[in-house]
């Protein structure tokens, strides 16, 4: 299988009538007002600017965990919804990768990003974002990356069970929790393994730290390189690779276009679990601005609407204020094998 990256000029094109060139080399790079509040003594909190007059529009950044197309669509009603609740426009943009909706943080071109933890962190250690949410998933502010394959005689310890969604699961992986049948991540020394970005926390990270325990290095595994979490799934059930990493369970993605994925691609193993993604705000609003984008955004979570959009979006079951601290696991993950 030949996956393709989608350009951010195609993407965003798609989600904004003008097109925001915010590719992690090209935008211009602005200082914002303030010290920094990257403290040794503790997580990053963020700040705010006091002097800044009141926004007339926002844009809000993600990054596609699967389909980009599929995201322009969703994210919709959650522009509309924001829009009513702030009284100003809030356009959303689909940036090209985790480290460009920084970028765009930091450069002002965005003012709201949906981010995973790593770059939560690091959009506050560089550019003094503040990570004000961080998503639940079925009540939960973390979840497990897991390692699936098409061939669970060589990976699993014990025959493969159905869990509560029908799909495959061996070495204890069925409850979705934490670590779980990391012993077996030694037999991928020289398999192939599809995995995401460096900058992907549950593709890549905590992954590789999994494997780093273990006594498997990048260089003991051929790597095919994919593009999101369900291109990850599909390289395995297509037989592009023998193993693959994703957030656990990404075969929900695929599976309304490929029926069988839950018997064809079965998880063995799950990682540490993973602080959970969230919104992080930009440090040229003032507290009041960052404030009432916050609990808009809670607020949404908390209606019917809001959570078929928010799940739509990113699978996401609620909002709740973040905590800086959990996000440092990440960073800690991402220190361990070599990565800033």
């Amino acid at each position: 299988m030949k996956i393709a990256k989608m350009s951010i000029a195609t993407t965003a094109a798609l989600a904004v009538a003008v097109t925001l060139a915010l590719s992690g080399c090209g935008v211009q790079q602005q200082d914002t007002t303030g010290d920094s509040t990257a403290a040794a003594s503790g997580p990053c909190t963020g700040k705010a600017d006091s002097s800044a007059k009141a926004p007339t529009k926002l844009t809000l950044a993600l990054v596609p965990s699967g389909d980009a197309s599929k995201l322009v669509e969703t994210v919709k009603p959650l522009e509309d919804a924001l829009t009513k609740r702030l009284g100003i426009p809030v356009k959303g943009v689909i940036t090209q990768d985790y480290q460009a909706a920084v970028e765009a943080i930091g450069s002002n071109q965005a003012q709201i990003g949906m981010l995973p933890s790593l770059q939560m962190s690091q959009a506050c250690d560089k550019y003094g974002a503040v990570p004000a949410l961080q998503t639940q998933r079925n009540g939960k502010s973390t979840y497990a990356a897991q390692f699936f394959t098409n061939d669970p005689d060589k990976y699993c310890a014990d025959k493969p069970v159905k869990g509560d969604d029908g799909m495959l699961y061996c070495n204890g992986t069925q409850s979705g929790t934490g670590p779980a049948g990391l012993s077996s991540i030694k037999k991928i020394k020289g398999a192939t393994v599809s995995l995401l970005q460096a900058a992907s926390p549950a593709g890549y990270i905590f992954p590789v730290a999994a494997m780093k325990k273990q006594g498997i290095s990048i260089d003991d595994i051929k790597v095919t390189q994919v593009t999101a979490n369900d291109a990850s799934v599909l390289a395995v059930y297509n037989g592009d690779a023998e193993v693959g990493t994703s957030y656990w369970d990404a075969r929900t993605v695929v599976q309304p276009d490929t029926p069988d994925v839950g018997n064809k691609v079965v998880v063995f193993a799950l990682t540490d679990e993973i602080p959970n993604d969230g919104v992080s705000i930009s440090a040229g609003l003032s507290k009041k601005w960052q404030s009432k984008i916050a609990d808009a955004m809670k607020s949404y979570s908390k209606t019917k609407d809001g959570v078929k959009t928010l799940e739509a979006i990113y699978q996401i079951s609620g909002l709740v204020d973040a905590d800086p601290a959990s996000l440092q696991k990440t960073q800690k993950a991402a220190a361990s094998i070599g990565l800033g």
